[in-house]
Protein backbone atom coordinates (compact mmCIF):
# COMPACT_ATOMS: atom_id res chain seq x y z
CA UNK A 1 0.00 0.00 0.00
CA UNK A 2 1.40 3.36 -1.02
CA UNK A 3 1.50 6.19 1.53
CA UNK A 4 -1.30 8.65 0.99
CA UNK A 5 1.02 11.53 0.17
CA UNK A 6 2.80 9.53 -2.54
CA UNK A 7 -0.26 8.52 -4.52
CA UNK A 8 -0.97 10.34 -7.75
CA UNK A 9 -4.51 10.19 -9.10
CA UNK A 10 -5.24 10.98 -12.70
CA UNK A 11 -8.85 11.34 -13.78
CA UNK A 12 -10.46 11.89 -17.15
CA UNK A 13 -14.13 12.38 -18.00
CA UNK A 14 -15.35 10.57 -21.11
CA UNK A 15 -18.72 11.32 -22.65
CA UNK A 16 -20.63 10.17 -25.69
CA UNK A 17 -24.13 10.73 -27.04
CA UNK A 18 -25.71 7.66 -25.41
CA UNK A 19 -24.16 7.71 -21.95
CA UNK A 20 -23.64 9.91 -19.00
CA UNK A 21 -20.20 11.05 -18.11
CA UNK A 22 -18.00 8.24 -16.85
CA UNK A 23 -15.06 9.07 -14.64
CA UNK A 24 -11.99 6.89 -15.13
CA UNK A 25 -9.29 7.02 -12.46
CA UNK A 26 -5.80 5.57 -12.40
CA UNK A 27 -3.46 5.39 -9.43
CA UNK A 28 0.14 5.85 -10.50
CA UNK A 29 3.07 5.11 -8.22
CA UNK A 30 5.82 7.74 -8.30
CA UNK A 31 9.35 6.80 -9.42
CA UNK A 32 11.84 5.71 -6.79
CA UNK A 33 13.47 9.09 -6.30
CA UNK A 34 15.42 7.98 -3.24
CA UNK A 35 17.43 5.51 -5.30
CA UNK A 36 18.05 8.13 -7.97
CA UNK A 37 19.19 10.65 -5.39
CA UNK A 38 21.44 8.04 -3.77
CA UNK A 39 23.13 7.20 -7.06
CA UNK A 40 23.55 10.89 -7.82
CA UNK A 41 25.12 11.70 -4.46
CA UNK A 42 27.49 8.75 -4.74
CA UNK A 43 28.70 9.78 -8.20
CA UNK A 44 29.07 13.42 -7.16
CA UNK A 45 30.77 12.80 -3.82
CA UNK A 46 33.48 15.44 -3.50
CA UNK A 47 37.04 14.17 -3.29
CA UNK A 48 40.53 15.59 -3.75
CA UNK A 49 40.67 18.71 -5.88
CA UNK A 50 43.55 20.27 -7.74
CA UNK A 51 43.76 23.54 -9.65
CA UNK A 52 46.63 23.23 -12.12
CA UNK A 53 48.17 26.32 -13.69
CA UNK A 54 50.81 26.38 -16.40
CA UNK A 55 53.36 28.95 -15.32
CA UNK A 56 56.47 30.73 -16.51
CA UNK A 57 57.49 30.98 -12.87
CA UNK A 58 55.97 30.65 -9.40
CA UNK A 59 57.09 31.06 -5.81
CA UNK A 60 55.85 30.90 -2.22
CA UNK A 61 56.71 33.42 0.49
CA UNK A 62 56.25 32.92 4.23
CA UNK A 63 56.88 35.85 6.58
CA UNK A 64 58.71 37.75 3.85
CA UNK A 65 61.01 34.86 2.96
CA UNK A 66 60.85 32.84 -0.26
CA UNK A 67 60.56 29.19 0.76
CA UNK A 68 60.02 27.63 -2.69
CA UNK A 69 60.38 28.77 -6.28
CA UNK A 70 60.19 27.20 -9.73
CA UNK A 71 60.78 28.26 -13.30
CA UNK A 72 58.59 26.97 -16.15
CA UNK A 73 56.21 24.24 -15.06
CA UNK A 74 53.03 23.74 -13.07
CA UNK A 75 51.66 25.40 -9.97
CA UNK A 76 49.20 23.00 -8.32
CA UNK A 77 46.78 24.13 -5.61
CA UNK A 78 45.57 21.06 -3.73
CA UNK A 79 42.36 20.80 -1.70
CA UNK A 80 41.95 17.75 0.54
CA UNK A 81 38.45 16.46 1.32
CA UNK A 82 37.76 14.75 4.65
CA UNK A 83 37.07 11.44 2.85
CA UNK A 84 40.24 11.35 0.72
CA UNK A 85 42.29 8.15 0.63
CA UNK A 86 45.51 7.05 -1.06
CA UNK A 87 43.79 6.23 -4.35
CA UNK A 88 42.71 9.88 -4.65
CA UNK A 89 46.29 11.02 -4.19
CA UNK A 90 47.50 8.46 -6.73
CA UNK A 91 45.00 9.74 -9.29
CA UNK A 92 45.88 13.42 -8.83
CA UNK A 93 49.60 12.66 -8.99
CA UNK A 94 49.28 10.61 -12.16
CA UNK A 95 47.05 13.10 -13.95
CA UNK A 96 49.10 16.18 -13.08
CA UNK A 97 52.36 14.64 -14.23
CA UNK A 98 50.84 13.37 -17.47
CA UNK A 99 48.59 16.29 -18.47
CA UNK A 100 49.67 17.49 -21.90
CA UNK A 101 49.59 21.22 -21.25
CA UNK A 102 52.77 22.19 -23.05
CA UNK A 103 53.51 22.70 -26.75
CA UNK A 104 55.78 20.59 -28.90
CA UNK A 105 58.03 23.03 -30.71
CA UNK A 106 59.16 20.40 -33.21
CA UNK A 107 55.69 19.40 -34.43
CA UNK A 108 53.90 22.66 -33.72
CA UNK A 109 51.23 20.88 -31.65
CA UNK A 110 49.92 23.10 -28.87
CA UNK A 111 48.84 20.41 -26.36
CA UNK A 112 51.43 17.68 -26.76
CA UNK A 113 53.93 17.51 -23.89
CA UNK A 114 53.62 16.92 -20.15
CA UNK A 115 55.64 18.65 -17.47
CA UNK A 116 57.75 15.49 -17.24
CA UNK A 117 58.46 15.42 -20.98
CA UNK A 118 59.52 19.07 -20.85
CA UNK A 119 61.71 18.41 -17.81
CA UNK A 120 59.98 21.30 -16.04
CA UNK A 121 59.15 21.75 -12.35
CA UNK A 122 56.08 21.35 -10.14
CA UNK A 123 55.13 23.54 -7.18
CA UNK A 124 52.49 22.06 -4.85
CA UNK A 125 50.54 24.28 -2.47
CA UNK A 126 48.00 22.98 0.04
CA UNK A 127 44.80 25.06 -0.11
CA UNK A 128 41.90 23.96 2.08
CA UNK A 129 39.78 26.88 0.81
CA UNK A 130 39.10 24.86 -2.36
CA UNK A 131 36.47 23.19 -0.19
CA UNK A 132 34.96 26.41 1.09
CA UNK A 133 31.15 26.58 1.13
CA UNK A 134 29.36 29.89 1.49
CA UNK A 135 26.75 30.05 4.23
CA UNK A 136 25.19 33.38 3.43
CA UNK A 137 28.29 35.46 2.81
CA UNK A 138 30.58 33.63 5.23
CA UNK A 139 32.81 30.76 4.03
CA UNK A 140 32.64 27.44 5.84
CA UNK A 141 35.30 24.73 5.51
CA UNK A 142 33.83 21.82 7.46
CA UNK A 143 34.17 19.33 4.56
CA UNK A 144 37.89 19.97 4.20
CA UNK A 145 40.18 17.39 5.80
CA UNK A 146 40.99 18.36 9.42
CA UNK A 147 44.52 19.81 9.82
CA UNK A 148 45.79 17.02 12.10
CA UNK A 149 44.93 14.46 9.41
CA UNK A 150 45.64 16.65 6.39
CA UNK A 151 49.24 17.49 7.30
CA UNK A 152 50.65 13.92 7.06
CA UNK A 153 48.33 13.13 4.13
CA UNK A 154 49.59 16.16 2.20
CA UNK A 155 53.20 15.24 3.02
CA UNK A 156 52.61 11.77 1.56
CA UNK A 157 51.14 13.39 -1.58
CA UNK A 158 54.27 15.50 -2.05
CA UNK A 159 56.37 12.36 -1.62
CA UNK A 160 54.29 10.56 -4.27
CA UNK A 161 55.03 13.35 -6.74
CA UNK A 162 58.74 13.28 -5.95
CA UNK A 163 58.97 9.52 -6.36
CA UNK A 164 56.91 9.49 -9.55
CA UNK A 165 58.95 12.30 -11.12
CA UNK A 166 62.15 13.45 -9.41
CA UNK A 167 62.68 14.91 -5.99
CA UNK A 168 64.47 18.12 -6.93
CA UNK A 169 61.82 19.02 -9.52
CA UNK A 170 58.89 18.93 -7.07
CA UNK A 171 58.65 21.77 -4.56
CA UNK A 172 55.94 22.67 -2.05
CA UNK A 173 54.87 25.46 0.26
CA UNK A 174 54.59 25.33 4.06
CA UNK A 175 51.53 23.44 5.25
CA UNK A 176 49.27 25.50 7.48
CA UNK A 177 51.29 28.70 7.08
CA UNK A 178 50.00 32.01 5.81
CA UNK A 179 51.60 32.10 2.38
CA UNK A 180 51.94 34.57 -0.45
CA UNK A 181 51.86 32.69 -3.74
CA UNK A 182 53.32 34.53 -6.70
CA UNK A 183 52.95 33.25 -10.24
CA UNK A 184 53.14 34.22 -13.88
CA UNK A 185 50.42 32.18 -15.59
CA UNK A 186 51.44 31.15 -19.10
CA UNK A 187 48.56 31.35 -21.56
CA UNK A 188 46.65 31.69 -19.30
CA UNK A 189 46.20 27.94 -18.87
CA UNK A 190 44.30 26.68 -15.82
CA UNK A 191 42.79 23.20 -15.38
CA UNK A 192 40.62 21.72 -12.64
CA UNK A 193 40.95 18.11 -11.49
CA UNK A 194 38.61 16.20 -9.20
CA UNK A 195 39.25 12.60 -8.15
CA UNK A 196 35.52 12.00 -7.59
CA UNK A 197 35.01 11.42 -11.31
CA UNK A 198 38.33 9.96 -12.47
CA UNK A 199 39.16 9.44 -16.10
CA UNK A 200 41.81 7.10 -17.43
Amino acid sequence: VLPKEKITVRAKLHQDKNSKGVLHCAIIAPPDLSRRRRRSSESEEPKMRAVVQRVVSASVEVEGRTVSAIGPGLLVLVGLHESDVDSDADYICRKVLNMRLFPNEETGKTWDHSVVQKNYEVLLVSQFTLYGILKGNKPDFHVAMPPEKAKPFYASLVEKFQKAYKQDAVKDGVFGAKMKVNLVNDGPVTMHLDSAQPSK
